[in-house]
């Protein structure tokens, strides 16, 4: 016996909207191929282009707890900004973003890259001048990761 995806799919937005979800997530089509899109009630915690999401979603449990479903509702604003960025219509993002499962080097990282304007690159190396870890190349390169 099976439960219909639509009521499936209306048993978790429903957990989602009663704040019964630790996390939720989704898997969404993009230019770059699929995303994984997961969020908590605080905000975006991860963005992965990884195929296969098992290692996020096993990290995210162990840091927010083990009520991790796949769930729209809580990617939504998420999904849409990214579709906008994707078509052209968007250069920054407003999004509450939840690092409570990034390191605080790798928030270091991110919140430097951040602050490079849209349109424009830096380089790993100059990214860990700028986190105040000259030698860390390489470990920023896996931030990016």
């Amino acid at each position: 016996m099976t439960v219909s995806p639509d009521l499936d799919a209306r048993f978790r937005s429903a957990a989602a909207t009663a704040g019964l979800l630790d996390v939720g997530f989704d898997v969404v089509d993009s230019p770059i191929g699929p995303l994984l899109l997961a969020a908590t009630d605080r905000g975006v915690c991860r963005i992965s282009f990884e195929p296969d999401p098992d290692r996020h979603l096993d990290l995210l449990a162990r840091t927010f707890g083990p009520r991790v479903l796949r769930a729209a509702a809580p990617v939504e604003a998420a999904r849409m900004q990214l579709e906008e960025y994707f078509a052209g219509g968007r250069h920054d993002f407003d999004l509450p973003i939840d690092v409570r499962a990034t390191a605080p080097f790798a928030q270091r990282v991110l919140a430097e890259l951040a602050l490079v304007p849209y349109g424009e690159t830096t380089t790993y190396g100059t990214l860990a001048q700028r986190v105040g870890a000259p030698r860390a190349a390489r470990a920023v390169g896996t931030v990016m990761n």
